[in-house]
């Protein structure tokens, strides 16, 4: 993916450049100069839908092509749209550590046709990795879920050659587990009913029987 920028006068107010159809950003690097920059912020706002924060971007404009990540991205409370952006640069050659989304896929039959529920536990991987061979997505294939209690782990994955993963490889992805079955409560007395039979007790009690 490409993104052309254009270099930015930091002493023009961020408000400004908004309500022209900018957007303020900054590029920087481990040997990158901070940059201020200013991008279309309707095309960054379809590339950033597309490319999330774990794709690499060929930023053009300054001067020769960088490659670079979507570090963070500031946005309005209320609208809920960027209004700042910033860029790591990469240098040939620097692995990344990138946290990648996993994509759930397929159909689980234990959860077709078992009754069972399908348990996410991990939703994002993190990796060092060669830039060239970041993934947008990883992709979990549920079908392997065929009973109830079966498992999908991080080794079954199938992840970059150059990735470095944190996590054990024997951690779990997915499980399909069983559905708990509701305990039925037993009612619970009247008490106020008893608390009345008591007293009606007494008071027979405590009344002479007639001679």
């Amino acid at each position: 993916m490409e993104l052309t920028v254009e270099k930015r006068d930091s002493s023009v107010k961020a408000k400004s450049l908004r309500d022209k159809g900018l957007l303020p950003a900054v590029i920087y690097g481990r040997s990158e100069e901070s940059t201020p920059i200013t991008i279309d912020a309707k095309t960054f706002g379809k590339l950033y839908k597309a490319a999330g924060e774990s794709t690499v971007i060929t930023i053009k404009g300054l001067g020769g092509d960088k490659d670079a990540l979507i570090h963070e991205v500031v946005v309005d409370a209320v609208g809920g749209h960027p209004i700042h952006a910033d860029f790591y640069a990469i240098e040939k050659g620097q692995k990344v550590t990138v946290s990648v989304p996993l994509e759930f896929d397929g159909v689980a039959p234990a959860v077709k046709d078992h009754g069972a529920v399908l348990v996410k536990v991990i939703h994002e991987l993190e990796m060092t990795i060669v830039p060239k061979d970041l993934p947008q997505h990883i992709t979990v294939d549920i079908s392997s879920l065929k009973n109830i209690d079966d498992q999908i782990l991080v080794s079954d994955l199938k992840l970059p050659a150059s990735a470095e993963i944190t996590v054990s490889m024997d951690e779990v992805v997915a499980m399909a587990a069983k559905v708990e079955e509701e305990t039925e409560v037993a009612p619970v007395a009247d008490i106020s009913a008893i608390e009345i039979s008591e007293e009606r007790g007494k008071k027979e009690e405590e009344t002479p029987a007639a001679e």
